[in-house]
């Protein structure tokens, strides 16, 4: 996992964009709305909602929405994520093509916390284990 650690501050600072970000989610389908607030190394954030469309499938994640804005500004290299929903009895993990998304970019700490700012932490690696990365596909070339 990334040396890089969150502060007690950042983290409070993530988990509040994350819950602002649900303000923004189009969810007309599923009314399940869900905010994410991603920080970079460099301690710039990047926050996201899910977006949902008439086309199931077109639908996008919070999370993906985070990493997509960060990728598109040059950011690459993460030290968290907090992913928060309104499920108030359990946590809410991040799916598995958000948890695929996300072992792309590395290892780095996950905070899912419920609306009443409890927080459950994991790791892009410990949710993905036996993930599929670029080593995966290094390995194969290096076969021919």
């Amino acid at each position: 996992m990334s040396d890089s650690k969150v502060t007690k501050e950042e983290l409070d600072k993530l988990v509040d964009l994350a819950i602002k970000s649900k303000d923004y989610a189009h969810v007309p389908y599923s009314n399940f709305r869900v905010g994410a607030a991603l920080m970079g190394v460099d301690g710039k954030i990047y926050t996201g909602c899910n977006v949902e469309n008439a086309s199931y499938g077109l639908t996008i994640c919070a999370e993906r929405t985070a990493y997509t804005k960060a990728v598109s500004e040059g950011t690459k290299e993460y030290k968290a994520i907090v992913v928060t929903t309104d499920v108030i009895d359990r946590f809410i993990t991040p799916c598995g093509a958000c948890r695929q998304f996300g072992i792309e970019f590395g290892d780095f700490e996950v905070y899912c916390v419920k609306p009443d700012k409890t927080i459950f932490k994991t790791s892009s690696s410990q949710l993905l284990p036996g993930s599929f990365t670029i080593k995966d596909l290094e390995a194969q070339s290096a076969q021919k």
